[in-house]
């Protein structure tokens, strides 16, 4: 249902009381600059663009390898909040390695297993506008590779 490596992250943050689960959000928000594409990087899709519902520019970079598997990379501008970071770590490293339609295809109920049901209801778009982000450039990949095909 989802990806290994995502459902290794949902199981350890569901064992963790509420305070921990926080004190481990803030330290993947910490740790989301290391998301960011590298240099060396080419990639299929980018999507730079600051949306309504976020406080700053967000930039979504897809790189589907030979194999199929997606890569995802993400930059965020200095005003984005810390669980959208946070979600961007856990995400990147989750989804590292799966199928486009894989993503897509995924049902977004893990979130408030992650960050918990009262973060959610206080910052409900925060928390599901990465996953969209990550959900959109998939979904234009795998469109633009069915025109390509036909």
């Amino acid at each position: 249902m989802y990806p290994t490596k995502l459902d290794k992250i949902i199981n350890l943050f569901e064992m963790l009381p509420e305070d921990e689960r926080r004190e481990i959000l803030v330290s993947y928000a910490d740790n989301a600059k290391r998301q960011e594409p590298r240099a060396d990087e080419k990639f299929d899709l980018v999507d730079v663009r600051k949306d309504e519902e976020c406080t700053d520019t967000v930039g979504v970079y897809l790189q589907v390898d030979e194999h199929g598997k997606a890569h995802i990379r993400m930059t965020l501008g200095p005003e984005v909040q810390t669980l959208t970071r946070s979600m961007t770590a856990i995400l990147c490293k989750g989804l590292e390695g799966s199928t486009p339609q894989e993503i897509l295809d995924m049902p977004s109920d893990f979130v408030t297993r992650i960050v918990g049901t009262e973060l959610v209801r206080l910052r409900s778009q925060t928390v599901y506008y990465v996953l969209t982000r990550i959900k959109s450039i998939c979904k234009v990949y795998l469109d633009r590779q069915r025109m390509a095909a036909a």
